[in-house]
């Protein structure tokens, strides 16, 4: 099992930025991926951004393209999520997963490990 720690949400103003982090421990993640969903009230999990942990490979959601940047530390095993020009749009908890799969790496559904999600909140 992976344990996953998320750090680095709060408010701020659209147009701001925020730095999230995931912090992994437990297993090795040579052969792993790891991404970030959004969550807000009455809503389903969405996925926001991919990093595949050997190769650096990426993959994001439209609505963040060109915003965010989904980045990997190997040596710190962690994971951070850079959102510039944030929305209010943007505002839900924010959670980090781990998972092995190579396919479907967008659908929640191949993570096997999650983080507690922090709470991210873009004011207009």
């Amino acid at each position: 099992q992976v344990r996953l720690v998320e750090s680095g949400g709060g408010l701020v103003q659209a147009g701001g930025s925020l730095r999230l982090s995931c912090a992994a421990s437990g297993r090795t993640f040579s052969s792993y991926i790891m991404a970030w969903f959004r969550q807000t009230p009455g809503k389903e999990r969405e996925f926001v951004a991919v990093i595949k942990w050997t190769s650096g490979t990426t993959y994001y959601a439209d609505s963040v393209k060109g915003r965010f940047t989904i980045s990997r530390d190997n040596a710190k095993n962690t994971a951070y999520l850079q959102m510039n020009s944030l929305k209010p749009e943007d505002t839900a908890v924010y959670y980090c997963a781990a998972g092995a799969a190579t396919l479907y790496v967008r659908s929640e559904s191949v993570y096997e490990d999650w983080g507690q999600g922090t709470q991210v909140t873009v004011s207009s």
